[in-house]
């Protein structure tokens, strides 16, 4: 009978050491860096940029761009004549339009203060690998064009589109008024004071045809909505001002102003204790709707006069209108036949429902 294999003292001991410095060693090959500063990939390869040139680490600028000048003339691809133990501007032979993009790498290189710096440093430090590589794609990647112009030009096509997109609402404003009655007839009564109907069907030198009479007609009532209506809220009046453009440009005037009020009303109302003005009510009360400036001002005249007379800008009598508000709201909805259909087929099936079907 065959004795068992017994294993031999230490043999797992060694074994289990191995496994022990496995990561270690896969970690010390991963981060493994090149010995030296140059790199196949980054700038000129594993040439010296400098010595592609055939300058020295110290010349200027005009020294670099003169031999980069008669290289260039030199091994240009259609004026290159090779000589007899021509090497090109390496050690090692290489053919005409190689030489040439070689020493446009170079040229390139270190003609930018900034790269010729970065590329100076890799020549110091070659043991910082990662850093160069970084380095190198960052200016390789970043835009070509400066930030700032991209925001002025972004800022200014916004700003035309807003121009353009409200004076398209004003007019679509000024077009559905003239269809108001209570509104065109004071245009009409206004027009014919001033005898401009009459020269609008007057015939001149030219013959007008009815539908040209109608549109100059209707073209003279929407002039007079325009001078006599005053127009607030969304659909208001273009201004320049109020472009994008102009509100940036303008944002340190209104800040200044901001701080300046601010403090003003800090003095006025809580430490010298005044009462408010109407501006000041009619602003407390806005906050307190969380209205924006053009929404409050669309609001009627005797909108803002029963704000003024229920002394709405005192917290308790804002709840007790926002409470009678909301229930008024409650009755409107509760008659409204709309909104009882609604609420009878949100009871009865409501939203798309996903059901099981038991066969």
């Amino acid at each position: 009978m065959a004795a068992p294999l017994v294993p031999r003292r230490g043999a797992g001991s060694a074994g289990r050491r191995g496994w022990v410095l496995l990561p270690p060693l896969l970690l010390a090959l991963l981060l493994a860096r090149p010995a030296g500063a140059l790199v196949e990939g980054l700038y000129c390869g594993t040439r010296d940029c400098y010595e592609v040139l055939g300058v020295g680490r110290a010349a200027s600028k005009a020294e670099i761009a003169r031999a980069y000048r008669q290289l260039a003339r030199r091994y240009h691809p259609d004026r290159y004549r090779p000589e007899p133990g021509d090497q090109g501007p390496g050690r090692t032979p290489q053919s005409a339009e190689e030489a040439f993009l070689l020493v446009a790498t170079a040229y390139e290189t270190l003609k930018d203060e900034e790269t010729r710096k970065d590329y100076d440093y890799m020549l110091d430090h070659p043991d910082e690998y990662y850093r160069h590589y970084y380095h190198y794609y960052r200016r390789r990647l970043a835009p070509k064009v400066d930030v700032r112009v991209v925001i002025l030009v972004s800022v200014c096509a916004i700003s035309v589109f807003q121009f353009f997109s409200w004076w398209n609402s004003y007019d679509k404003a000024i077009s559905y008024l003239a269809t108001v009655p209570k509104y065109r007839i004071q245009a009409v009564e206004i027009a014919k004071q001033q005898g401009l109907l009459r020269k609008a069907k007057e015939k001149g030198r030219h013959k007008k045809s009815k539908e040209e009479t109608r549109d100059e007609e209707e073209n003279i009532i929407k002039n007079i909505i325009k001078s006599k209506i005053d127009i607030k809220g969304g659909y208001q009046k273009p201004q320049i001002r109020d472009l994008l453009l102009f509100q940036i440009l303008l944002a340190p005037f209104h800040l200044c102003s901001y701080i300046i009020w601010y403090c003003r009303w800090v003095y006025n109302f809580n430490i010298k204790g005044q009462e408010y003005g109407e501006e000041e009510r009619l602003y407390l009360i806005r906050k307190s709707m969380r209205m924006s400036k053009s929404q409050f001002d669309s609001l009627e005249d005797h909108q803002k006069e029963m704000f003024l007379k229920r002394e709405l800008w005192i917290k308790e009598n804002y709840e007790v209108y926002k409470q009678e508000q909301e229930e008024e709201l409650k009755k409107k909805l509760a008659n409204d036949p709309r909104w009882k259909r609604y609420r009878r087929w949100m009871k009865n099936e409501g939203p798309g429902r996903l059901t099981f079907v038991d066969e």
